[in-house]
């Protein structure tokens, strides 16, 4: 049965994926109608376009070359692609649309009627990408975002704890050596006292991971209360026992439906992702995991999709960290992201328990970001 939602479910993307690029390519052949010499060149490109990303993650569990890495980056940037096209091509589409109502553009077959054509085709093919190249620009350039935050607790021997905090990595074929060391000096150089990692460590299938030694760059992670980290949705897409075993081979602890007390002094709680469903299995509840705890020291937990606020609040967890969101990554995504969840980014406080949601580190699908900038995240946590 499972086999069977997956191929539906599997079919369904894949018609979407082509009825957006039969869209853009149908557009596109009319506006050629201007340049005829590059309509066939145009249907190589978007035939290309249309199979990147598929034939380039199907290559890549069994061929991982130099082509596989170059289909899925080409495929990756399409994604960014097909939404602004789409969205651009749409709202010339209305203009159209409305024409045929007021009559405000030029009769079509007339000289101005082919060069408003023209100009409108490379206006918007330029616009495109150039949003594409400011977004994988924003992508690479992460920003430290400061949070200082007060648990009403007691510790003996500590009043201040700084976690260095990341999500959403999704280390692979895009998120490679570059970027991973990238993660690693900038956390090393905000000198925590413990580095916390909110799920998709690990971009679905770890054999790119594993190809690229990206797990050497995990073990210079250094702080004086260890590395530790929750799993993702996108861990129990690739298979989480083979992606937590490579992390936690290479200097990261991965707890998974647990907690462990750090120096007698805190607990850090680690949950499951929601999406361990895709195993056969059902996570904890969060009673599950805290009632057996001494509530009297601050609990922390790391929790992927931020889901089901009232429920930490209700067991006094005393901070929540996150990630999932992306907060849609790409513009207008974000508005979208705002509705499904309670906090879609950043900092909300309900009754004693802090919840802070990352936007991530690294990107899913294309290496863009225009709706936010990719983040880390560091926690300043002061004790009564």
């Amino acid at each position: 049965m499972k086999s069977y939602g997956f191929v539906i479910f599997l079919s369904i993307i894949l018609s979407i994926h082509f009825a957006v690029n039969y869209y853009i390519y149908h557009r596109g052949i009319q506006w050629l109608e201007t340049i005829p010499a590059l309509k066939n060149t145009f249907r190589w490109i978007m035939l290309l376009l249309l199979i990147a990303y598929p034939a380039g993650r199907f290559l890549e569990r069994i061929w991982y070359s130099p082509i596989s890495n170059s289909l899925h980056w080409i495929g990756a940037f399409w994604f960014a692609g097909m939404l602004y096209f789409t969205l651009f091509i749409f709202a010339v589409d209305i203009i159209r649309l409305l024409n045929t109502l007021i009559h405000f553009l030029p009769k079509q077959g007339t000289i101005n009627y082919t060069n408003l054509k023209y100009y409108t085709g490379i206006i918007l093919t330029a616009t495109c990408i150039l949003i594409i190249f400011i977004g994988f620009m924003n992508a690479w350039h992460p920003k430290i975002n400061q949070y200082n935050i007060k648990i009403e607790k007691h510790i003996e021997g500590r009043k201040q704890l700084k976690i260095v905090a990341a999500s959403d990595i999704h280390l692979g074929t895009i998120i490679g050596p570059r970027k991973t060391n990238k993660l690693v000096q900038t956390i090393n150089s905000l000198e925590p006292d413990i580095i916390l990692f909110a799920g998709d460590v690990v971009d679905e299938d770890v054999g790119p991971v594993i190809r690229q030694n990206l797990g050497e760059s995990l073990r210079q992670l250094k702080a004086p209360l260890g590395v530790y980290a929750c799993t993702g949705n996108h861990e129990y897409i690739g298979g989480a026992d083979r992606s937590v075993q490579y992390l936690e081979e290479h200097g990261l602890t991965i707890l998974r439906d647990s907690s462990i007390l750090i120096e007698d002094q805190f607990y850090l709680i680690g949950r499951e992702d929601k999406d361990k469903s895709r195993s056969g299995a059902i996570r904890k509840s969060i009673t599950d995991l805290v009632n057996h705890l001494n509530k009297s020291k601050p609990l922390i937990m790391l929790d992927h999709q931020p889901f089901n606020l009232d429920l930490v609040e209700k067991e006094a967890v005393d901070l929540q960290i996150s990630g999932h969101t992306h907060h849609g990554q790409l513009w207008p995504f974000g508005y979208i992201t705002k509705r499904m969840f309670e906090v879609s980014r950043g900092y909300k406080l309900k009754g004693n328990s802090h919840f802070i949601v990352s936007t991530g580190f690294g990107t899913w699908g294309p290496p863009v970001r225009t709706g936010n900038r990719p983040e880390i995240l560091e926690i300043n946590v002061s004790f009564r």
